[in-house]
Protein backbone atom coordinates (compact mmCIF):
# COMPACT_ATOMS: atom_id res chain seq x y z
CA UNK A 1 0.00 0.00 0.00
CA UNK A 2 1.41 3.49 -1.30
CA UNK A 3 2.02 6.04 1.73
CA UNK A 4 -0.86 8.37 2.41
CA UNK A 5 0.25 11.85 1.77
CA UNK A 6 -0.93 15.32 3.77
CA UNK A 7 -1.23 18.26 3.24
CA UNK A 8 -1.81 21.12 6.16
CA UNK A 9 -2.91 24.87 5.04
CA UNK A 10 -2.73 27.13 8.22
CA UNK A 11 -3.91 30.93 8.45
CA UNK A 12 -4.42 32.97 11.60
CA UNK A 13 -2.47 33.17 15.28
CA UNK A 14 -0.01 30.90 16.76
CA UNK A 15 -2.72 29.24 18.80
CA UNK A 16 -3.90 27.48 15.00
CA UNK A 17 -0.08 26.93 14.13
CA UNK A 18 0.51 24.83 17.63
CA UNK A 19 -2.57 22.87 16.32
CA UNK A 20 -1.48 22.26 12.79
CA UNK A 21 1.55 21.12 14.58
CA UNK A 22 -0.18 18.89 16.47
CA UNK A 23 -2.26 17.25 13.85
CA UNK A 24 0.54 16.58 11.66
CA UNK A 25 2.41 14.78 14.38
CA UNK A 26 -0.75 12.75 14.93
CA UNK A 27 -0.84 11.61 10.87
CA UNK A 28 3.04 11.42 11.24
CA UNK A 29 2.50 8.64 13.67
CA UNK A 30 -0.54 6.94 11.53
CA UNK A 31 1.56 6.22 8.62
CA UNK A 32 1.03 9.62 6.52
CA UNK A 33 3.64 11.90 4.57
CA UNK A 34 3.63 15.28 4.14
CA UNK A 35 3.92 17.21 0.94
CA UNK A 36 3.49 20.76 0.42
CA UNK A 37 1.23 21.44 -2.09
CA UNK A 38 -2.94 19.59 -1.46
CA UNK A 39 -2.86 19.15 -5.16
CA UNK A 40 -0.37 16.44 -4.40
CA UNK A 41 -2.07 14.90 -1.31
CA UNK A 42 -4.57 12.55 -0.19
CA UNK A 43 -6.09 14.30 2.77
CA UNK A 44 -6.03 18.35 2.88
CA UNK A 45 -6.36 20.24 6.33
CA UNK A 46 -7.70 23.69 6.12
CA UNK A 47 -6.72 25.15 10.09
CA UNK A 48 -8.50 28.26 9.45
CA UNK A 49 -9.30 31.97 10.68
CA UNK A 50 -12.26 34.33 10.51
CA UNK A 51 -10.63 36.99 13.44
CA UNK A 52 -10.40 39.30 10.27
CA UNK A 53 -12.86 40.06 7.03
CA UNK A 54 -9.21 39.82 5.35
CA UNK A 55 -8.27 35.96 7.09
CA UNK A 56 -11.97 34.63 6.55
CA UNK A 57 -11.86 36.30 2.79
CA UNK A 58 -8.14 33.99 2.19
CA UNK A 59 -10.19 31.18 3.65
CA UNK A 60 -12.76 31.89 1.46
CA UNK A 61 -10.69 32.10 -1.32
CA UNK A 62 -8.71 28.53 -0.60
CA UNK A 63 -12.05 26.80 0.32
CA UNK A 64 -12.94 27.72 -3.73
CA UNK A 65 -9.78 26.53 -4.72
CA UNK A 66 -10.26 23.14 -3.33
CA UNK A 67 -13.66 22.54 -4.76
CA UNK A 68 -11.60 22.55 -8.34
CA UNK A 69 -8.90 19.81 -6.68
CA UNK A 70 -12.21 17.87 -5.74
CA UNK A 71 -13.66 17.82 -9.33
CA UNK A 72 -9.95 16.86 -10.51
CA UNK A 73 -9.11 14.14 -7.36
CA UNK A 74 -12.54 13.28 -6.12
CA UNK A 75 -10.64 10.48 -4.30
CA UNK A 76 -8.76 13.67 -1.89
CA UNK A 77 -10.08 14.06 1.45
CA UNK A 78 -10.84 18.23 2.53
CA UNK A 79 -10.75 18.63 6.12
CA UNK A 80 -11.38 22.10 7.54
CA UNK A 81 -10.62 23.31 11.26
CA UNK A 82 -10.32 26.46 13.05
CA UNK A 83 -12.50 29.73 13.98
CA UNK A 84 -13.97 29.25 10.24
CA UNK A 85 -16.29 26.54 11.81
CA UNK A 86 -18.99 27.46 14.02
CA UNK A 87 -22.07 25.68 15.56
CA UNK A 88 -23.79 25.82 12.37
CA UNK A 89 -21.57 22.89 11.12
CA UNK A 90 -24.75 21.96 8.71
CA UNK A 91 -25.28 25.20 6.94
CA UNK A 92 -21.38 24.63 6.19
CA UNK A 93 -21.58 21.54 4.40
CA UNK A 94 -24.88 22.86 2.43
CA UNK A 95 -22.37 25.82 1.60
CA UNK A 96 -19.14 23.66 1.16
CA UNK A 97 -20.23 20.13 -0.05
CA UNK A 98 -16.65 19.77 -1.57
CA UNK A 99 -15.94 19.13 2.27
CA UNK A 100 -15.48 16.11 3.20
CA UNK A 101 -15.56 16.72 7.50
CA UNK A 102 -15.05 19.95 9.71
CA UNK A 103 -14.49 19.89 13.15
CA UNK A 104 -14.08 22.83 15.62
CA UNK A 105 -10.50 24.21 17.07
CA UNK A 106 -8.86 21.53 19.17
CA UNK A 107 -11.89 19.32 18.67
CA UNK A 108 -8.91 16.25 17.87
CA UNK A 109 -11.15 13.51 19.36
CA UNK A 110 -14.12 14.04 16.70
CA UNK A 111 -10.66 14.33 14.40
CA UNK A 112 -9.71 10.65 15.43
CA UNK A 113 -13.09 9.73 14.85
CA UNK A 114 -13.34 10.87 11.77
CA UNK A 115 -9.76 8.53 10.39
CA UNK A 116 -11.40 6.03 12.25
CA UNK A 117 -14.22 5.84 9.96
CA UNK A 118 -12.06 6.11 6.91
CA UNK A 119 -9.84 3.00 7.81
CA UNK A 120 -6.80 5.09 8.82
CA UNK A 121 -4.80 3.43 11.05
CA UNK A 122 -5.03 4.85 14.75
CA UNK A 123 -2.85 4.56 17.85
CA UNK A 124 -5.13 2.47 20.25
CA UNK A 125 -2.44 3.31 23.13
CA UNK A 126 -2.96 6.90 22.86
CA UNK A 127 -6.57 8.25 24.58
CA UNK A 128 -8.97 10.08 22.21
CA UNK A 129 -8.10 13.51 23.44
CA UNK A 130 -5.88 16.25 23.23
CA UNK A 131 -3.08 14.14 24.77
CA UNK A 132 -3.58 12.35 21.94
CA UNK A 133 -1.54 14.99 19.99
CA UNK A 134 2.35 16.15 20.70
CA UNK A 135 3.44 19.49 19.35
CA UNK A 136 6.23 18.88 17.29
CA UNK A 137 9.39 20.76 15.96
CA UNK A 138 8.96 22.41 12.72
CA UNK A 139 11.54 22.42 10.27
CA UNK A 140 14.65 21.69 13.04
CA UNK A 141 13.80 25.08 14.20
CA UNK A 142 14.32 24.62 18.38
CA UNK A 143 11.62 26.53 19.07
CA UNK A 144 7.86 25.14 19.64
CA UNK A 145 4.41 26.32 20.90
CA UNK A 146 2.51 24.71 23.99
CA UNK A 147 -1.22 25.53 24.29
CA UNK A 148 -1.48 25.63 27.58
CA UNK A 149 -5.41 26.82 27.26
CA UNK A 150 -8.32 27.15 25.27
CA UNK A 151 -11.09 29.22 24.91
CA UNK A 152 -12.10 32.44 26.50
CA UNK A 153 -14.59 33.69 28.76
CA UNK A 154 -13.87 37.97 28.03
CA UNK A 155 -16.44 38.34 25.04
CA UNK A 156 -14.52 41.67 24.35
CA UNK A 157 -17.35 43.04 21.64
CA UNK A 158 -15.43 42.92 18.57
CA UNK A 159 -14.54 39.40 19.20
CA UNK A 160 -14.91 36.23 17.51
CA UNK A 161 -12.68 34.03 19.35
CA UNK A 162 -15.54 33.15 22.37
CA UNK A 163 -18.23 31.80 20.09
CA UNK A 164 -15.66 29.58 18.01
CA UNK A 165 -13.10 28.16 20.81
CA UNK A 166 -16.12 28.13 23.67
CA UNK A 167 -15.09 28.94 27.27
CA UNK A 168 -11.37 28.43 28.99
CA UNK A 169 -10.22 24.99 29.68
CA UNK A 170 -6.48 24.61 30.89
CA UNK A 171 -4.46 22.03 30.67
CA UNK A 172 -2.89 20.32 33.65
CA UNK A 173 0.24 21.71 35.11
CA UNK A 174 2.03 17.95 34.73
CA UNK A 175 0.56 17.57 31.50
CA UNK A 176 2.35 20.64 30.42
CA UNK A 177 4.96 19.82 32.17
CA UNK A 178 5.46 16.37 30.65
CA UNK A 179 4.64 17.77 27.40
CA UNK A 180 7.93 20.91 27.48
CA UNK A 181 10.09 17.72 28.94
CA UNK A 182 9.47 15.96 25.39
CA UNK A 183 9.94 18.60 23.46
CA UNK A 184 13.07 19.28 25.20
CA UNK A 185 14.54 15.27 24.33
CA UNK A 186 13.63 16.75 20.75
CA UNK A 187 16.29 19.24 20.84
CA UNK A 188 13.48 21.85 21.46
CA UNK A 189 15.27 25.00 23.20
CA UNK A 190 12.40 27.30 23.45
CA UNK A 191 8.44 26.76 24.28
CA UNK A 192 5.91 29.63 23.68
CA UNK A 193 2.75 29.00 25.93
CA UNK A 194 -0.40 29.69 24.42
CA UNK A 195 -3.41 30.53 25.26
CA UNK A 196 -6.37 33.07 23.86
CA UNK A 197 -5.96 35.00 27.34
CA UNK A 198 -2.53 33.03 29.09
CA UNK A 199 -3.10 35.08 32.34
CA UNK A 200 -6.76 32.89 32.87
CA UNK A 201 -4.53 29.80 32.97
CA UNK A 202 -5.64 27.48 36.34
CA UNK A 203 -8.70 29.03 37.17
CA UNK A 204 -10.41 26.01 36.25
CA UNK A 205 -8.03 23.68 37.85
CA UNK A 206 -7.92 22.26 40.92
CA UNK A 207 -5.71 24.28 43.48
CA UNK A 208 -5.83 27.07 41.43
CA UNK A 209 -2.31 27.20 40.32
CA UNK A 210 -1.59 30.05 38.12
CA UNK A 211 0.55 31.52 35.07
CA UNK A 212 3.61 32.25 37.47
CA UNK A 213 3.32 29.08 39.47
CA UNK A 214 3.86 27.04 35.76
CA UNK A 215 6.33 29.29 34.72
CA UNK A 216 8.55 28.02 37.52
CA UNK A 217 7.90 24.85 36.95
CA UNK A 218 8.85 24.84 33.67
CA UNK A 219 11.78 26.85 34.31
CA UNK A 220 13.24 23.73 36.07
CA UNK A 221 13.57 22.03 33.17
CA UNK A 222 16.80 20.93 32.56
CA UNK A 223 18.14 21.98 28.70
CA UNK A 224 15.26 24.10 28.44
CA UNK A 225 16.74 27.52 27.08
CA UNK A 226 13.91 30.24 27.37
CA UNK A 227 10.51 30.34 28.19
CA UNK A 228 7.79 33.07 26.01
CA UNK A 229 4.24 33.04 26.98
CA UNK A 230 1.13 34.81 24.78
CA UNK A 231 -1.00 36.47 24.87
CA UNK A 232 -1.91 38.56 27.69
CA UNK A 233 -4.90 40.16 28.89
CA UNK A 234 -3.94 43.75 30.22
CA UNK A 235 -6.77 43.75 33.43
CA UNK A 236 -5.97 40.30 34.05
CA UNK A 237 -1.59 40.64 34.54
CA UNK A 238 -0.49 40.08 38.35
CA UNK A 239 1.94 41.26 40.31
CA UNK A 240 2.53 37.71 40.46
CA UNK A 241 3.46 37.15 37.26
CA UNK A 242 5.74 40.25 36.72
CA UNK A 243 7.67 38.71 39.58
CA UNK A 244 7.96 35.80 37.80
CA UNK A 245 9.32 37.03 35.05
CA UNK A 246 11.75 39.07 36.76
CA UNK A 247 13.08 36.47 38.74
CA UNK A 248 13.54 33.31 36.05
CA UNK A 249 16.54 33.67 34.13
CA UNK A 250 15.10 31.43 31.58
CA UNK A 251 11.76 33.21 31.37
CA UNK A 252 11.96 36.02 27.94
CA UNK A 253 11.18 39.91 29.54
CA UNK A 254 9.06 40.10 26.28
CA UNK A 255 5.33 40.80 26.97
CA UNK A 256 2.57 41.27 24.41
CA UNK A 257 0.22 43.90 26.32
CA UNK A 258 -3.09 44.47 23.83
CA UNK A 259 -4.21 47.82 24.56
CA UNK A 260 -6.62 48.20 21.02
CA UNK A 261 -7.52 51.56 21.80
CA UNK A 262 -6.52 55.18 23.56
CA UNK A 263 -9.83 56.12 24.12
CA UNK A 264 -11.85 55.28 27.59
CA UNK A 265 -15.04 55.49 25.75
CA UNK A 266 -13.80 52.80 22.88
CA UNK A 267 -12.41 50.90 25.15
CA UNK A 268 -15.71 50.93 27.08
CA UNK A 269 -17.74 49.91 23.93
CA UNK A 270 -14.72 47.56 23.18
CA UNK A 271 -15.79 45.62 26.88
CA UNK A 272 -12.14 45.47 27.24
CA UNK A 273 -12.53 45.97 31.36
CA UNK A 274 -9.52 48.31 32.16
CA UNK A 275 -9.25 51.99 31.64
CA UNK A 276 -6.46 54.07 29.77
CA UNK A 277 -4.93 55.44 33.52
CA UNK A 278 -5.07 51.38 34.74
CA UNK A 279 -3.04 50.24 31.24
CA UNK A 280 -0.49 53.05 32.43
CA UNK A 281 0.06 52.00 35.31
CA UNK A 282 0.55 48.47 34.43
CA UNK A 283 3.08 49.47 31.51
CA UNK A 284 4.81 51.90 34.52
CA UNK A 285 4.62 48.69 36.81
CA UNK A 286 6.33 46.32 34.34
CA UNK A 287 9.06 48.64 33.09
CA UNK A 288 10.13 49.89 36.95
CA UNK A 289 10.37 46.13 37.38
CA UNK A 290 11.66 45.05 34.30
CA UNK A 291 13.56 48.31 32.58
CA UNK A 292 14.80 45.96 29.64
CA UNK A 293 11.30 43.73 28.64
CA UNK A 294 10.78 44.95 25.65
CA UNK A 295 6.70 45.33 25.22
CA UNK A 296 3.97 44.62 22.08
CA UNK A 297 0.31 45.55 21.78
CA UNK A 298 -2.18 44.97 19.19
CA UNK A 299 -4.39 48.60 17.85
CA UNK A 300 -7.87 48.71 16.28
CA UNK A 301 -8.84 51.50 14.27
CA UNK A 302 -11.97 52.43 13.24
CA UNK A 303 -14.21 50.85 15.61
CA UNK A 304 -17.56 51.94 15.09
CA UNK A 305 -18.02 55.54 15.97
CA UNK A 306 -14.76 56.36 16.41
CA UNK A 307 -14.05 59.63 15.94
CA UNK A 308 -10.86 61.90 15.16
CA UNK A 309 -10.41 62.45 18.34
CA UNK A 310 -10.59 58.96 20.01
CA UNK A 311 -7.94 57.82 17.27
CA UNK A 312 -5.82 60.83 18.05
CA UNK A 313 -5.94 59.43 21.56
CA UNK A 314 -4.60 56.18 20.19
CA UNK A 315 -1.78 57.73 18.25
CA UNK A 316 -0.66 59.72 21.09
CA UNK A 317 -0.72 56.50 23.52
CA UNK A 318 1.70 54.84 21.28
CA UNK A 319 3.55 57.65 20.65
CA UNK A 320 4.32 57.64 24.74
CA UNK A 321 4.60 54.63 25.79
CA UNK A 322 6.94 53.65 22.28
CA UNK A 323 6.33 49.60 22.05
CA UNK A 324 8.63 48.04 20.23
CA UNK A 325 6.32 46.35 18.32
CA UNK A 326 2.64 47.40 17.02
CA UNK A 327 0.32 44.80 15.43
CA UNK A 328 -2.63 47.14 14.22
CA UNK A 329 -5.86 46.15 12.29
CA UNK A 330 -8.86 47.81 10.71
CA UNK A 331 -12.42 46.67 12.41
CA UNK A 332 -14.50 44.93 10.29
CA UNK A 333 -17.12 43.62 11.75
CA UNK A 334 -17.62 39.91 13.03
CA UNK A 335 -21.22 38.02 12.39
CA UNK A 336 -22.82 37.15 15.94
CA UNK A 337 -20.31 39.33 18.17
CA UNK A 338 -22.10 42.46 20.58
CA UNK A 339 -20.33 45.03 18.40
CA UNK A 340 -22.05 43.85 15.28
CA UNK A 341 -25.48 43.51 17.17
CA UNK A 342 -25.15 46.87 18.29
CA UNK A 343 -23.02 49.16 16.39
CA UNK A 344 -22.69 50.37 12.73
CA UNK A 345 -19.83 49.92 10.55
CA UNK A 346 -19.99 53.77 9.60
CA UNK A 347 -15.98 54.71 10.01
CA UNK A 348 -15.31 54.73 5.64
CA UNK A 349 -12.59 52.42 4.84
CA UNK A 350 -10.47 54.87 3.36
CA UNK A 351 -10.87 56.71 6.77
CA UNK A 352 -9.33 53.08 8.33
CA UNK A 353 -6.82 52.95 5.85
CA UNK A 354 -5.55 56.41 6.62
CA UNK A 355 -5.31 55.96 9.92
CA UNK A 356 -3.97 52.41 10.11
CA UNK A 357 -1.17 54.66 7.66
CA UNK A 358 -1.19 57.05 9.98
CA UNK A 359 -0.31 54.35 12.75
CA UNK A 360 2.54 52.49 10.99
CA UNK A 361 4.25 55.37 10.04
CA UNK A 362 4.68 56.20 13.59
CA UNK A 363 5.84 52.33 14.57
CA UNK A 364 8.32 52.54 12.09
CA UNK A 365 10.03 55.51 13.29
CA UNK A 366 9.32 54.49 16.70
CA UNK A 367 10.96 50.99 15.98
CA UNK A 368 13.64 52.35 14.21
CA UNK A 369 14.98 54.47 16.90
CA UNK A 370 14.85 51.45 19.41
CA UNK A 371 16.22 48.94 17.42
CA UNK A 372 19.48 51.83 16.67
CA UNK A 373 20.41 51.12 20.80
CA UNK A 374 21.41 48.23 19.74
CA UNK A 375 24.03 49.78 17.20
CA UNK A 376 27.50 48.21 18.31
CA UNK A 377 26.18 46.08 20.80
CA UNK A 378 26.41 42.36 21.42
CA UNK A 379 23.34 40.59 21.74
CA UNK A 380 22.64 36.76 22.28
CA UNK A 381 20.62 35.18 19.68
CA UNK A 382 18.81 31.73 19.72
CA UNK A 383 19.38 30.58 16.19
CA UNK A 384 15.90 29.39 14.59
CA UNK A 385 17.57 28.50 11.04
CA UNK A 386 19.79 29.89 7.74
CA UNK A 387 17.75 31.91 4.71
CA UNK A 388 20.14 33.09 1.33
CA UNK A 389 23.00 32.32 3.08
CA UNK A 390 22.33 34.56 6.66
CA UNK A 391 21.56 32.77 9.70
CA UNK A 392 18.78 34.00 11.60
CA UNK A 393 17.03 33.76 14.97
CA UNK A 394 15.86 35.93 17.99
CA UNK A 395 17.20 37.57 21.17
CA UNK A 396 15.30 37.34 24.71
CA UNK A 397 13.36 40.65 23.82
CA UNK A 398 12.26 38.93 21.08
CA UNK A 399 14.47 40.83 18.24
CA UNK A 400 15.03 39.59 14.91
CA UNK A 401 18.51 38.70 14.00
CA UNK A 402 20.41 38.26 10.77
CA UNK A 403 24.08 37.39 10.82
CA UNK A 404 26.94 35.52 8.96
CA UNK A 405 28.79 32.83 10.11
CA UNK A 406 30.41 29.98 8.39
CA UNK A 407 29.72 27.68 11.69
CA UNK A 408 26.42 25.67 11.72
CA UNK A 409 24.76 27.74 14.07
CA UNK A 410 21.50 26.11 14.36
CA UNK A 411 19.83 25.11 17.50
CA UNK A 412 22.48 27.00 19.34
CA UNK A 413 22.74 29.87 21.38
CA UNK A 414 24.92 32.05 20.12
CA UNK A 415 26.66 36.06 20.77
CA UNK A 416 26.11 38.36 17.65
CA UNK A 417 27.57 41.66 17.25
CA UNK A 418 25.26 44.07 15.46
CA UNK A 419 26.76 46.05 12.92
CA UNK A 420 23.01 47.52 11.14
CA UNK A 421 19.56 47.97 12.26
CA UNK A 422 16.45 48.96 11.20
CA UNK A 423 12.50 49.38 12.27
CA UNK A 424 12.12 45.24 11.48
CA UNK A 425 15.73 43.59 12.39
CA UNK A 426 19.26 43.68 13.60
CA UNK A 427 21.87 42.54 11.25
CA UNK A 428 25.78 41.37 12.28
CA UNK A 429 28.46 38.99 12.71
CA UNK A 430 28.98 35.97 14.73
CA UNK A 431 31.16 37.20 17.90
Amino acid sequence: MAMLRYSIWTIGCQMNKAESQRIASYLNSAGYHEVKSPWEADLVVLNTCVVRQSAEGKVLGMLGQLKGLKREHADTHVLVTGCFVDSHVEDLKKRFPHVDFLFKPGAYSDFLSWLQEQGVPVNQSRQLSADSFQTIPSDSSPCAYVPIIQGCNNFCSFCIVPYRRGKEVSLPVEEVVCEAEELVSQDIKEITLLGQNVDSYGRDLPGHPDLADLLYRLSEIDGLSRIRFLTNHPKDVSQKLIEAVASLDKVCEYLELPVQSGDDDILKAMKRGYTIEQYRELVRVIRERLPQASLSTDVIVGFPGETEEQFDNTFSLLKEIRFDVVHMAAYSPRSGTLAWRKYEDNVPPEVKKERLRKVEQLQASVAGEINSGYMGKEVEVLVEGNKKGKWYGRTEGNKLVFFQGDADCSGKLVKVNVEKTSPWALQGKYA
